[in-house]
């Protein structure tokens, strides 16, 4: 008998610590608000915990929760249930763990803003959906929590709301992200009119018993597609890639909870929760795979130059979720939920350490205007650095494992190609270098600030440091100890998370769920194992590929060094030789003003001259101005005809009774 593991707690808890600081937080002194949040995100974590205790014990490793039948048209019918497998197990680990350390970094950060009962509100509400995302049924239920991370984001990144920068990315997230949910709700009515279902078990059945569309494009093809629309908006790939850059607006946590560990990595949960349907789909997938691999390697190329600490990962951010898609586009699904786990660490870690650099220098965010901080701030320091080592790729660290696996899938999968390993290893060479020159200029070198103390004039954006520097904190200091235990747990992850990969301890966990995958290769697939090369070669070629990754890694480990340590002169001298092209990278390539120039110019003439002006003002204000001037001298002409004078009332009488003989005359009327 399968125990009631009462998955629908999970979520609502964040949902009444949302609603409990939203509606009376207000009225509570910030520890009561800090308690709340705490308590019941802590609460959905052990929670989380204890189910996954207990999930050894269901026998077929999938449980469904039930709470009500919830829609039905016909045949058509959705519940409102909770699903709990593999997959969203390690899901609802990565979301409530990661997202409760940095609901307790936050205490420390946002403790002196105004508003902090907001903050906590819309964060704990963002937990809720993003909960509620993960351990949906079905693609409805889904949808809600993918909707809901949607306006929790925007409330979060606009938390400033009287800053325009905030206002505006939180805007622009919203608004690029429904680009992207406009294709996931055509998959969504697609699935709905040809399978007549949303729920994941009978849709899946369904689609399970089709065979792959290699000839060409159909339906299942098409319903990936717009599926793969959806998920580059909520991932941040190309060409809807832009909102992400600009969300840093908002606060540090912020940063490290929607933008890079749980929000953008939706899209890849959504993709592989759908590999039934991209399996099927090989073009799909293909695109999938080259979406990513372009993404990975254009967002790389970018954050080599940028001097903003945030938007610098913030591109890092944009470019792993690039591998993210490579690896779901090659089907190496497993490898991909790897690589989202582990970069939920480090990338996280990174956010947070960010952080306490402001902190400590009152809000910069210019690397230019740091150096010399590894003596000043070491716990930041060594934390900061487990961060950098794992994302670079270099061994036994975290992300060397995920990076490396799928490095080796992108070229030994069925599906692969050594077109993706190639930009992947070039991207993996440049995410080392541009990693490790934010490291050296923010830890090495002599202090390039104009002070060497806080800055008050950016207390009204950082918080806590804001706090520090109104009270005379002037040296450089390390963060309290509420920001760096979360920093110190995560660092330890960041160390030690890749190492689940042992003997394929985390493949063969994931294994039950994309089974479909592994059991059922495309016919076209080229001949992979014993029947095409030994097991030992095979072996051989992966270690060499290994060692190139690494090679890789510490090439970029020591371009940083020369050009940001050894020869600090260099970059300089390399921009001078080729400004155009730095100008270009620094500017991002200009997409945001090719976007202005190509959609939001001419959406907002056109709303202002079109509908405004042509349509409002002429059409409608004209209409009914018209109207009304119209039956105003009606009344004035009837009104001068009320003259009070007897004659005058004859002569209209006698007037109108000649009329009606005409018209019977005219007529002829006997």
């Amino acid at each position: 008998m399968t125990a009631n593991l009462h998955l629908w707690l999970i979520p609502l808890l964040p949902l009444v610590g949302a609603a409990t600081n939203g509606l009376l937080g207000k009225r509570f002194r910030r520890n009561l608000v800090c308690a709340i949040a705490l308590s019941f995100s802590g609460a959905a974590f052990a929670l989380g915990l204890w189910v996954a205790l207990e999930f050894p014990s269901l026998g077929t490793g999938v449980y469904r929760e039930t709470l009500a039948a919830w829609m039905r048209a016909g045949d058509f019918r959705v519940d409102f249930a909770f699903y709990l497998d593999h997959l969203s197990l390690v899901m609802l680990l990565i979301v409530s763990g990661v997202g409760f350390l940095i609901h307790i970094y936050s205490v420390g950060y946002m403790w002196e803003e105004g508003g902090l009962y907001r903050f906590f509100s819309y964060l704990n509400l963002f937990l809720f959906f993003m909960l509620m995302l993960v351990l949906a049924s079905s693609y409805l239920v889904m949808f809600i929590g993918w909707e809901g991370v949607g306006l929790a984001s925007y409330l979060l990144i606009g938390f400033w709301f009287t800053r325009d920068q905030a206002a505006s990315a939180g805007k622009k997230a919203f608004i690029v992200n429904r680009v992207g949910d406009f294709g996931f709700l055509i998959a969504l009515f697609l699935l709905i009119k040809h399978f007549g279902s949303l729920n994941f078990d009978s849709l899946f059945a369904s689609i399970q018993a089709l065979g792959p569309e290699t000839q060409g494009s159909g339906l299942l093809t098409s319903i990936a597609l717009l599926l793969m629309v959806g998920a580059c908006g909520k991932s941040a790939q190309i060409p809807l890639y832009v909102w992400l850059p600009d969300a840093m607006e908002g606060p540090t946590p912020v940063s490290a909870l929607i933008h890079a560990a749980t929000m953008v990595t939706a899209g890849i949960y959504m993709i592989a929760r759908s590999h039934v349907i991209f399996d099927r789909a090989p073009a799909a997938g293909t695109m999938v795979a080259i979406l990513g691999t372009l993404t990975a390697f254009f967002a790389a190329t970018i954050g080599m130059a940028q001097t903003d600490i945030k938007k610098v990962l913030a591109y890092s951010t944009i470019s792993q979720l690039g591998y993210m898609f490579l690896a779901c586009g090659v089907a190496a699904y497993t490898s991909g939920i790897f690589h989202l786990m582990t970069h939920a660490f480090f990338k996280g870690l990174l956010f947070l350490a960010a952080g306490s650099v402001m902190h400590a220098l009152g809000g910069e965010q210019d690397m230019r205007e740091m150096g010399g901080l590894r003596q000043k701030i070491p716990w930041t320091f060594w934390t900061m650095t487990a961060a950098t080592v794992a994302i670079a790729g270099i061994p036994p660290f975290a992300g060397f494992f995920s990076k490396d696996e799928i490095l080796w899938q992108a070229y030994a999968s069925s599906r692969g190609s050594w077109v993706y390993w190639l930009f992947g290893l070039i991207t993996a060479l440049l995410t080392s270098f541009y990693m490790f020159r934010l490291w050296f200029l923010t830890f090495f070198g002599e202090y390039r600030g104009s002070r060497a103390t806080a800055h008050p004039q950016l207390a009204g954006q950082t918080g806590h440091a804001g706090h520090d520097a109104q009270h005379g904190h002037g040296q450089i200091h390390d963060s309290p100890k509420v920001m760096l235990v979360p920093m110190a747990i995560l660092a330890v992850l960041s160390v030690v998370g890749g190492w689940v990969s042992y003997h394929h301890t985390f493949e063969n966990f994931l294994a039950p769920v994309f089974q479909d995958a592994l059991a059922a290769p495309l016919p076209d697939a080229h001949p992979a194992g014993p029947s095409a090369e030994s097991a030992a070669e095979e072996g051989g070629k992966e270690i060499l590929f290994m060692g190139i990754s690494v090679a890789a890694a510490g090439t970029g480990l020591f371009l940083a060094w020369l050009l940001y340590r050894r020869r600090p002169e260099l970059p300089q001298k390399i921009v001078q030789r080729i400004p155009s092209l730095y100008q270009t990278v620094l500017h991002k390539y200009y997409v945001d003003e090719l976007y202005a120039a190509l959609f939001v110019k001419p959406l907002l003439e056109g709303s202002s001259k079109l509908l405004w002006h042509g349509i409002d003002q002429h059409v409608i204000d004209a209409g009914v101005d018209g109207s009304a001037d119209a039956a105003r001298r009606v009344s004035d002409t009837m009104r001068h005809m009320q003259s009070g004078n007897v004659r005058s009332y004859a002569g209209w009488v006698a007037f109108g009774a000649a009329l009606v003989i005409a018209y019977m005359v005219w007529i002829g009327v006997p």
